[in-house]
This record gives C-alpha cells, sequence and structure tokens, in this order.
C-alpha cells in the first residue's frame, strides 16, 4: 500500500535504540496519526551495531509510513538528521529523538505552534530527567554559553524536538556537530523562532551516547556558527578591528622614533624603530586587505541570498 505525498515529516536519528523503536512508533502512531493529515517517518539508522536495522525492517514492512535508510558507518547525529532532511518530503519537518525521552504527544503541539506563524519550533526540556552531573550542568553550560556568544534566545538548543518549514531547512546546510545550532543560524537567516516546554521522559533502555567528551566538538562548532551567523555579514569589521592594535601601536613607534631620533628615516640609530614602524604598518594593511577580500568573497556568494531574504511566508497546507 503506497502512502500520499505527506505534509508532515518526521526525522529520527538510530544509534543501538533496539529497545525503544517499537514503543516510540506505536507512540508516532497514536499520536501523529491522529493530527488528520499525510504523514511519515524517516528513521536514519546511524550504522547501528545492535538489533536496530533489523526491527526498522520490520516496521517498514509493517507500516507504509515508514522509510528507513543505513548509513555505512557511524557518521553521527548532524549527518543523520542532515540525511533524513533530504529524504523527508513534508512541507514540515520534526525532529526527534529515538530514545523515548522526547515525547511524540508533543507533536501536534509543537506543530500547530509553527503553523501559527513561525518558521522553526524548538523544544525546551525545562525539566529534564538526566543525570545531574553528565547531563544537565553540562547542557546548562553548553546553553549559557551559546546564548551569551550569539545573543539567541532559546533556552534548550540541544533538544532534538523541533519543528522546521521545509523552506527553512533547504536554505541551511548543516555539518560536524551543528544540529544543536539550528535555532542560532536559523535567526540569523531572518526566520521566526518560537520555543515551546515539552515534555522530557527518563530514559528507558541503553545509556546516553552524548557525553561531556563532545564539549570540545561543540565548542569549536559554535565559533563556526559565530562566525556564520555575523562574521559573514560583515567580515571587513571585524579585520578592521584587528587592525586598530596595530594602527595604534604604529601611530606609538612613530611617534617615539621622532622624539628619540628627530627622524625616523635619519641616523642608524633609528634602523630599529623604522624597522617596527615597517612591519606594523604592513600588518595594519594586511587585515584591512583581508577585510577587503572577504567582503568581496561573501558579496560573490549566495550566502546574502540565504540570510538577507527576510522572514519567510508561512505555508498554509497541512
Amino acid at each position: 500500500m503506497s502512502v500520499p505525498v505527506p505534509a508532515l515529516s518526521l526525522v529520527v536519528p538510530v544509534f543501538n535504540e533496539e529497545g525503544s523503536l517499537r514503543l516510540l512508533h506505536e507512540e508516532i502512531r497514536r499520536h501523529v496519526g491522529g493530527m488528520g493529515t499525510e504523514w511519515e517517518v524517516v528513521y536514519v539508522d546511524d550504522h547501528s551495531t545492535d538489533g536496530s536495522h533489523g526491527i526498522l525492517l520490520a516496521l517498514r514492512e509493517e507500516d507504509p509510513h515508514v522509510r528507513v535508510v543505513r548509513f555505512s558507518r557511524n557518521y553521527g547525529q548532524t549527518a543523520a538528521m542532515e540525511a533524513g532532511f533530504e529524504l523527508a518530503r513534508g512541507s514540515v519537518i520534526v525532529t526527534i529523538d529515538a530514545d523515548l525521552q522526547n515525547d511524540p504527544a508533543d507533536i501536534p503541539r509543537i506543530v500547530a505552534e509553527l503553523h501559527s506563524g513561525y518558521d522553526l519550533v524548538a523544544g525546551w526540556r525545562k525539566s529534564r530527567k538526566d543525570g545531574l552531573l553528565l547531563r544537565r550542568l553540562p547542557s546548562i553550560a553548553a546553553n549559557k554559553l551559546i546564548s551569551f556568544v550569539t545573543g539567541t534566545t532559546v533556552h534548550d538548543t540541544g533538544c532534538t524536538l523541533k519543528a522546521f518549514r521545509r523552506e527553512l531547512i533547504e536554505k541551511m546546510p548543516i555539518y560536524a556537530e551543528q544540529h544543536r545550532f539550528l535555532p542560532v543560524l536559523s535567526m540569523a537567516s531572518g526566520a521566526r523562532v518560537s520555543e515551546m516546554v515539552v515534555n522530557h521522559r527518563p530514559r528507558r533502555f541503553g545509556q546516553s551516547k552524548y557525553g561531556i567528551g563532545r564539549a570540545k566538538r561543540v565548542a569549536l562548532d559554535l565559533l563556526t556558527v559565530k562566525m556564520l551567523s555575523s562574521f559573514s555579514r560583515r567580515p571587513l569589521y571585524y579585520f578592521a578591528g584587528l587592525s586598530i592594535p596595530f594602527a595604534m601601536l604604529t601611530v606609538v613607534v612613530l611617534v617615539t622614533g621622532l622624539f628619540d631620533h628627530g627622524n625616523l628615516a635619519g641616523g642608524a640609530g633609528a634602523a630599529q624603530p623604522l624597522l617596527i614602524f615597517v612591519l606594523l604598518a604592513t600588518a595594519c594593511v594586511y587585515f584591512l586587505m583581508l577585510g577587503l577580500l572577504a567582503e568581496l568573497a561573501v558579496k560573490a556568494s549566495d550566502v546574502h541570498d540565504r540570510t538577507a531574504s527576510g522572514p519567510l511566508v508561512s505555508s498554509s497546507n497541512g
């Protein structure tokens, strides 16, 4: 039995979640199936080493709403989400974890919020049911840092439960660990972003795949996202800022050289300050030229086409 082209697509990254998959799918069928819209669920198996893939294939045989893709090796959650985005056919795309900690009962609410005039709705696990030391405290610290660096007002950027309009996803390629920064990237593109408190449940099966060891990768991706969200809009400002200390030092060397030696260009004693003056002036000009080249590179690319198009028009279909 074939399923009509869906209006709603669920993307579910899966890695060693054999204990939760059937229960998760039953909850999805109950809550999403009752929304009165055509839907599909794309399970992306990130090369699970347990029985997850066999269960997914069985679910695909049992339910025509199910689509399954399997990676040849473990690529990580961001790659799994990106693959799901590419395969999803719905005008609305919802991402959700496979470990049952996200509650499928929240999907109708989050989709309704999206249709009220937003391009992205992010879930907020306000009452997390995770360990305090290894999960909650690092998450709070990471969210505070992300908010401070990027200026985003989203409380829980790491919550997988989110709803997107397709037009937004198509304008936003992601990689590395950047799935958690989608609200930041979306705000930078002029999208309308909302946040909704969602239910968070204790883990029932297996172990968490994400620990404190990801902190370094997240920090590096935060730097990348900061560059993408703000630097690309005005690179000349950043390079000009880097050139200011060198310009100030150039003036200091010039003034002190004139007072100490009468003239930077005259006398053997002027050689050292003259060399320093030339090096500092060169560094100043170098950063300014880099800024101009970056401006040309940004204008020649499609970055501004993607990020300066303003808020997207809400879709009216389910």
